[in-house]
C-alpha cells in the first residue's frame, strides 16, 4: 500500500554522538516539517560544556492525519515514565512499570464508573405493585386489540401466581415458560416472580433435546404452555415424565381456599433468582445465567429510560429466551410505560413498520444485523420512533448515518453487554449532527456499573491501549446455575471495588478512546456474536465430532459478501466414511437451536494448519452455495420471478424451483429481505414464517396463489416535531391532550374529561383547559 513506508511505520533514533553545528550564510532558507514515518521518537543525549551527561531530550514527530495531539501527549508521558522507572529501578520487569501515575488512574476511574444513583431496595413484585398503585388505569400491555391496564395485569398475575403456589412454586424454584409472545406470556412472567420462583424461558424453535437439557439442568417441575405449544411432542413427553404442565390459555381451576395463602408467597427478597437464561457453552453444553431481582431492578431503574419519555411504549419482539426481552418487558412495566407485544414469529421490515405506526412505538431494540437490514432496505419503517437501541455485534456506522439522515429526530443507541450483566453494561447515544467515525463506540457504563480495561495481569491499561473488558457493579448476575467452576472462572474478585465485590470477565477486547468512550475490538477467544446471539463454536464442533463418521470439526464465521455473515462448519470424515451433507445439516437442525446450525457444511481431507500447528483459518475455503446442476427450471412466470429473487438475495447465479432457501445459505435476516422483495415485485402478502414453512420456489409459489395483495403502510408525511407546544389556542392544547402518554394522562384524565364534556363553545373549552394547565405542574412546565 502506498499509504505508509513499506518496511516499518515507527522508528526510534538515539543521537549520542558529538553535536555538530553549522552556520548558513543565506537568509533565504525556510524549513518545512513533514513526517517521514507515522511515528518517530528521536532521543538525544545532552552534555554540559565540560562533557558531563546532562539528561536526554526526546522529540516526537507524528503524522497528523493518523494521531491526535492528545494521543501523542499520552505517549510522551508514558515513554517518560518508562525511562524514569528504568533509570531508578533497573531490576523492574518492563510489564511492571507503572504507565499511569495518580493522574492516569484518576482519569480511568472517572471513565470506568457510571453515574451513581440510589438502587431499588425491593424485589420485582413489590416494585410492580408500586407502579400499579401509581398508574392503575394506564395500559400496561397491548397485543393487537388485546390490552390490559396495570390493574388488570396485576389481577391476572395474582391469580396465576396463587395457582402456581398451590402447585408447589416457591422461593428459588424454577418454572419453565414455553409460550408464544402474547399478553398471556407477560402475565406468566410476572406470576412466576410473584410466586417467588425464577422463570426459565424456552423457545419452541429449540430442538426437544435442548429443552430437555435445560429442564434437567434447572430442575424445573412446572412448565407453562399455551394453545400454540401444548401439543408439541416435547410437552407431551414431559407431562408423561411427571412434569406439571399448566396451559395458561385455559381457565385456571379454583384451588381450595385453605390451600391458597392470603398472598402467593412471603415477600420476595431482592437477592433471589428472577430468571435463568441459557447461552452457548464452550464445553458443548449450554450454561444457565442466574439473574436476580436486584439485577433486573437495577437495569429498570437506570435514569436513561426515564429522562425524556422515549421509552413509554416499547416493542416486545425479541424471543423470550433472548436477554433483550428483559429490557422490553421490565423497563416499561416498572416505569409506567406500555409493552407492545409483537405477533408470534419472525418480523420483517414491513410488519415492524406497521406495529410502529399502529401502536405509536417510541422505543425498540434491534440486533445489529436487523438494524443494518432496516437501514438499507426500509428505514421508513422507523418513522415516529424516538429511540432505537441496537447491538449484540458491531454496529455499522453507515447504517446509523442512513437512519439518522431519514429520521433526524431519532436517537440511535449502541447498547453493549453480555447476558451475565443483565442485558446492558454500556451505551453510546448518537443523534443527527453527531460526528460518526468508521466504527461506532460502545460508549460509557450504565448507572452504578463499572467497566475496566485490563491487561493479562488484571492491571488497568492507559487510554488508547487495548485490553480485556471486565464489568462490575449493579446488574452483575449471580453466576452460572449449578456450575461453580465456570462461575469462578468468569466471575472474579474485583480489585477495584469494595471488599467482597466481583467483576465479570467478558472475553471481549476494548480500549478507551481519546473522546472518553469505549471502542469494541473483538474477542480474546473464538466466541462468535451473530445476529445478537453469543455462539461458542466449540458447542457446534462437539455436536459434529460426537458422530462416528466425523473425525475433526472447525466452525467459524465468514463474511464473504459485505454484511452477510454466515456460520460455516468444516468437517474431516473419519476413515473411509462419506457423510451426506444434507443429512449432516438436518441432524444439526434437529439437535441444535436454529442460530447454532451452520449455513454451510464443507468436507475436507484435513484441516489446514499454521507452522505452529494451529488451525489456519485463512486457508479454509469459502463454501460453494450455488444451486446444483440438476435443478428444475421455473414452469410459470411467478416461479421465474421467485427464482430471480432467490438468486439475487442469496448472491448466487441461479436457483432451481426445488432448491431450499436455507440450504443455499439463507438465514432469518436474508429471509426478511426476500419477503420484502416478493411483496414489492409480486404484490403479495407474505410473512417470514411463510418462507420457513415453504422454503423452495415451488412451494412458495403455491402458497402465493392463496395470498392476498400486499398490505400497504400509510403514506408518510414529513413534519417537524415542536419541542414546546404553543398555547395560543384551545385547539393546540387539545392537540396536546389527545396525544399525551396514557400513563401521564391517568392522574388527571377525569377532570379533563368532565370539563371538556361540559364545554359548549370555544370560550368554555379555552377556560377549561386554562384551569387544567394551571393545576397540573407537568403541563405548566411543558407549556
Amino acid at each position: 500500500t502506498p499509504h505508509h513506508h513499506p518496511l516499518f511505520q515507527t522508528i526510534l533514533t538515539l543521537n549520542n554522538t558529538t553535536t555538530v553545528t553549522s552556520e548558513l550564510d543565506s537568509q533565504d532558507v525556510e524549513f518545512e516539517r513533514a513526517a517521514k514515518f507515522d511515528l518517530s521518537f528521536t532521543v538525544t543525549e545532552q552534555h554540559t560544556p565540560d562533557g558531563t551527561p546532562d539528561g536526554l531530550t526526546v522529540t516526537i514527530e507524528y503524522a497528523a492525519d493518523l494521531f491526535e495531539p492528545a494521543t501523542v501527549e499520552r505517549l510522551a508521558d508514558q515513554f517518560q515514565r518508562i525511562l524514569q522507572s528504568a533509570a531508578e529501578h533497573p531490576d523492574t520487569p518492563i510489564h511492571d512499570i507503572d504507565l499511569l501515575g495518580e493522574a492516569g488512574r484518576a482519569e480511568l476511574a472517572a471513565l470506568a464508573t457510571g453515574d451513581a444513583h440510589p438502587l431499588p431496595a425491593a424485589a420485582l413484585p413489590e416494585l410492580f405493585a408500586a407502579q400499579v398503585a401509581r398508574t392503575p388505569d394506564a395500559t400496561a400491555v397491548a397485543c393487537g386489540t388485546d390490552t390490559l391496564s396495570y390493574t388488570e395485569l396485576d389481577t391476572a398475575t395474582d391469580r396465576l401466581a396463587r395457582h402456581l403456589t398451590a402447585l408447589g412454586a416457591g422461593a428459588e424454584s424454577r418454572v419453565a415458560l414455553l409460550q408464544q409472545r402474547s399478553t398471556a406470556l407477560v402475565v406468566s412472567t410476572l406470576a412466576v416472580v410473584r410466586a417467588g420462583s425464577a422463570y426459565v424461558p424456552l423457545s419452541e424453535s429449540w430442538p426437544a433435546e435442548r429443552m430437555e437439557l435445560v429442564l434437567a439442568d434447572t430442575g424445573a417441575e412446572l412448565l407453562l404452555v399455551d394453545a400454540a405449544t401444548r401439543d408439541l411432542p416435547f410437552v407431551r413427553a414431559r407431562a408423561a415424565a411427571g412434569v406439571r404442565v399448566v396451559d395458561v390459555s385455559l381457565p385456571l381451576p379454583d384451588a381450595p381456599a385453605r390451600a391458597v395463602p392470603v398472598r402467593p408467597c412471603p415477600a420476595v427478597q431482592p437477592e433471589r433468582l428472577a430468571y435463568v437464561m441459557y447461552t452457548s457453552g464452550s464445553t458443548g453444553t449450554p450454561k444457565g445465567v442466574a439473574v436476580t431481582h436486584a439485577d433486573v431492578a437495577a437495569l429498570a431503574a437506570d435514569h436513561w429510560w426515564q429522562q425524556d419519555g422515549h421509552h413509554r411504549r416499547v416493542l416486545f419482539h425479541s424471543p423470550h429466551a433472548f436477554d433483550a426481552a428483559t429490557y422490553e418487558l421490565w423497563v416499561p412495566l416498572l416505569s409506567g410505560g406500555q409493552v407492545v407485544v409483537a405477533p408470534a414469529g419472525e418480523l420483517d421490515a414491513e410488519r415492524i413498520g406497521r406495529l410502529v405506526t399502529e401502536h405509536r412505538i417510541t422505543a425498540l431494540w434491534l440486533t445489529a444485523g436487523l438494524f443494518r437490514l432496516l437501514a438499507e432496505d426500509a428505514p421508513e419503517s422507523l418513522a415516529g420512533v424516538r429511540e432505537v437501541l441496537t447491538g449484540g455485534d458491531v454496529v455499522p456506522a453507515a447504517a446509523v448515518r442512513r437512519v439518522l439522515d431519514v429520521h433526524p429526530g431519532l436517537r440511535v443507541v449502541d447498547g453493549y453487554g453480555p447476558t451475565e450483566t443483565t442485558v446492558f453494561a454500556t451505551r453510546h447515544p448518537m443523534a443527527a449532527g453527531d460526528e460518526l467515525g468508521s466504527a461506532v463506540p460502545i460508549g460509557r457504563p450504565l448507572d452504578n456499573m463499572r467497566v475496566q480495561v485490563l491487561d493479562a495481569g488484571l492491571r488497568q491499561v492507559p487510554v488508547g491501549v487495548p485490553g480485556e473488558l471486565f464489568i462490575a457493579g449493579a446488574g452483575l448476575a449471580r453466576g452460572y446455575l449449578g456450575r461453580p467452576g465456570a462461575t469462578a472462572e468468569r466471575f472474579l474478585p474485583d480489585p477495584f471495588g469494595e471488599p467482597g465485590s466481583r467483576m465479570y470477565r467478558t472475553g471481549d477486547l476494548g480500549r478507551w478512546n481519546p473522546h472518553g468512550t469505549l471502542d469494541f475490538l473483538g474477542r480474546t477467544d473464538d466466541q462468535i456474536k451473530l445476529r445478537g446471539f453469543r455462539i461458542e463454536p466449540a458447542e457446534i464442533e462437539a455436536h459434529f465430532t460426537a458422530r462416528p463418521d466425523i473425525a475433526q470439526a472447525a466452525v467459524l464465521l465468514r463474511e464473504d459478501n459485505p454484511g452477510d455473515q454466515r456460520l460455516v462448519a468444516y468437517l474431516v470424515p473419519a476413515g473411509d466414511a462419506v457423510p451426506d451433507l444434507a443429512e449432516l445439516r438436518a441432524t444439526a437442525a434437529a439437535r441444535l437451536p436454529s442460530y447454532l446450525v451452520p449455513s454451510a457444511v464443507v468436507l475436507l481431507d484435513t484441516l489446514p494448519l499454521t507452522p505452529n500447528g494451529k488451525l489456519d483459518r485463512r486457508a479454509l475455503p469459502a463454501p460453494v452455495t450455488s444451486a446444483g446442476t440438476t435443478r428444475r427450471a421455473p414452469r410459470t412466470p411467478r416461479e421465474e420471478v421467485l427464482c430471480g429473487l432467490f438468486a439475487a438475495t442469496l448472491n448466487t447465479e441461479a436457483v432451481g424451483i426445488d432448491d431450499n432457501f436455507f440450504d443455499l445459505g439463507g438465514h432469518s435476516l436474508l429471509a426478511m429481505r426476500l419477503v420484502a422483495a416478493v411483496r414489492t415485485e409480486l404484490d403479495a402478502e407474505l410473512g417470514v414464517r411463510d418462507l420457513f414453512e415453504a422454503p423452495t420456489v415451488a412451494t412458495l409459489a403455491e402458497r402465493l396463489e392463496q395470498a392476498g395483495p400486499a398490505t400497504a403502510l400509510p403514506p408518510l408525511v414529513r413534519a417537524e416535531r415542536p419541542e414546546r407546544i404553543p398555547l395560543s389556542s384551545a385547539q393546540s392544547r387539545l392537540w396536546f391532550l389527545n396525544r399525551m402518554e396514557e400513563t401521564e394522562r391517568a392522574s388527571y384524565n377525569i377532570p379533563v374529561v368532565l370539563r371538556l364534556t361540559e364545554a359548549v363553545d370555544t370560550a368554555a373549552l379555552q377556560a377549561a383547559l386554562d384551569d387544567v394547565v394551571e393545576r397540573h405542574e407537568t403541563l405548566r412546565t411543558l407549556f
